[in-house]
């Protein structure tokens, strides 16, 4: 049993009608959803601490050569995969639930959510150049179960996913059919690829998170992928509830859904939740 108490008024059972586990993804609206390479109040990277990790991930050169550079593809692929495994390394997986933490205090902490740190990727790419954007989700809270099994009651009914995407001039549509627009979920690898590989699905439980989990298999919202009958489990699409449709930064997204928890609830978890790491 989740609660809706937890959840901003404004954003109660949006989008969710006849949605459920099992019903699949909920279409939102479909835009012309540009993205950006600004900084946000969220991803402020002209922060030292974010310029810092752009030089230590070796995609300050991109950031110099500006977005009109011409890298292609597969080497923004392989500066974006060298900054996730910089974070995964050095930023401690929490459950913070202040979505709207700026990515220097995320950084200066050392430690942050899934979200937080997905943020943090997203700054470093806007950094080098690279446009981002996000698809918002509305998860069922009930994926969350396997994390927190003694507190089924204090799970939302709703978890608000900012799932960011790059922009990659040079994308094959053959091989990414939402290019120019590159899923994070897709950053190593295909969805089919990463399905194939050993290991075990995302199960949402002990240490790894969403975050951890994208680098290894695969993450597939929609249903898309032909997951091995004796592979990992990797369609997650029962579990979306509402697809909000494409937003221009995080920011965005926040602003028109609230968080994932209304106010009054982030006071009194962040101080509990916001230090204790992920599986504990």
């Amino acid at each position: 049993m989740t609660s809706s108490l937890l959840t901003p008024r404004g954003r109660r059972h949006i989008g969710t009608t006849g949605a459920g586990p099992g019903a699949g993804p909920v279409a939102g609206p479909v835009g012309s959803t540009v993205g950006s390479t600004a900084p946000t109040r969220i991803l402020d990277w002209q922060h030292p601490l974010v310029t810092s990790l752009l030089r230590q991930t070796g995609m300050a050169a991109d950031s110099a050569a500006g977005p009109g550079a011409a890298a292609g593809p597969f080497h923004r692929m392989a500066a974006l995969r060298r900054a996730h495994r910089r974070i995964a390394s050095t930023v401690r997986p929490v459950y913070s639930v202040q979505d709207e933490r700026p990515v220097s205090t995320v950084l200066r902490h050392g430690r942050g959510s899934c979200s937080q740190r997905l943020a943090v990727l997203e700054s470093v790419a806007r950094a080098s150049g690279v446009a981002t954007r996000v698809r918002g989700l509305l998860v069922d809270g009930a994926f969350w179960y396997p994390r927190f099994p003694r507190l089924h009651r204090i799970v939302p009914d709703q978890v608000l996913l900012a799932w960011p995407e790059f922009r990659l001039a040079g994308l094959s549509p053959g091989v990414h059919p939402t290019a120019p627009w590159l899923p994070v979920s897709e950053l190593f690898g295909s969805l089919d690829e990463l399905s194939e590989r050993q290991g075990g699905g995302f199960t949402n439980a002990g240490a790894e998170t969403l975050f951890d989990a994208l680098s290894r298999t695969a993450i597939d919202w929609d249903g898309a992928t032909l997951c091995p009958a004796t592979g990992p489990a990797c369609d997650l699409s029962a579990h979306v509830l509402a697809d909000l449709g494409h937003f221009d930064s995080r920011d965005e997204l926040f602003a028109q859904h609230g968080q994932t928890l209304c106010r009054t609830a982030r006071m009194l978890a962040e101080p509990v939740l916001g230090r204790r790491s992920a599986g504990t």
